[in-house]
């Protein structure tokens, strides 16, 4: 495990524990957090604690063309029982990503220094949100945000952080958007990072660390 130092920069992801673990401390700069992403490193810690840096392996990932689409969701697609939006709403999908309670987890991960760096990050145009809204009328006018998602778009990669869902099936109808919308625009992977049984009953799968650095930019 490698202690970080005011520089951002990272050791190579070969180098990280068996539990995926890299490095630790620094701090959650724009800039430091846009590094990171790039080279397939990310931060997990709650608020308070030390920043620890990850690059697991397997890595979980979606190719896009791959999404799965239930019979449940081709209904509520078909239905249209939600609309959706890109990019028009992120601070309020990061804040609702952060402060949804989830099943079997106490506190977040997602602390306010990390939120006021995608914020940064989404004013650049680098960070990225889908929301899901739910319709109480007819005319559309009266919404309410009910699901969303939020990452870093490097480029040919969807880095996707965080999602929430305040109604059954809303995060699953966001990232289907989202897996179609970058399989039209010739993305080859969104980033899962981790292994998560909602997102692999949605056609994500693991990869090893050295198959998922094909797909980081190559710019870094």
């Amino acid at each position: 495990m490698f202690l970080l130092g005011f520089e951002h920069q990272f050791p190579p992801i070969e180098l990280a524990s068996k539990e995926g673990i890299l490095a630790i401390g620094g701090d959650l700069h724009p800039n430091r957090l846009l590094t990171a992403y790039k080279h397939g490193i990310f931060p997990w810690n709650n608020e308070g604690e030390p920043i620890v840096w990850y690059s697991p392996d397997p890595r979980m990932v979606l190719y896009p063309k791959d999404v799965y689409i239930s019979k449940t969701m081709r209904k509520i697609i078909r239905d249209q029982l939600f609309t959706v939006t890109f990019n028009q709403n992120f601070k309020q999908v990061i804040r609702h990503c952060k402060t949804v309670q989830r099943e079997g987890q106490e506190g977040t991960w997602l602390t306010d220094d990390l939120e006021k760096s995608m914020i940064q990050l989404h004013e650049k145009g680098i960070a990225k949100s889908i929301e899901v809204w739910q319709h109480f009328d007819s005319t559309q006018c009266d919404r309410k945000l009910v699901g969303g998602l939020y990452g870093l778009d490097l480029g040919s990669i969807f880095c996707g952080d965080s999602m929430f869902s305040s109604v059954s099936n809303a995060s699953k109808f966001a990232f289907i958007y989202l897996a179609q919308k970058l399989e039209k625009e010739k993305y080859s992977i969104i980033d899962c990072q981790a292994y998560n049984e909602h997102l692999a009953s949605l056609g994500a799968v693991e990869i090893s660390r050295n198959e998922f650095k094909k797909y980081l930019p190559k710019d870094n």
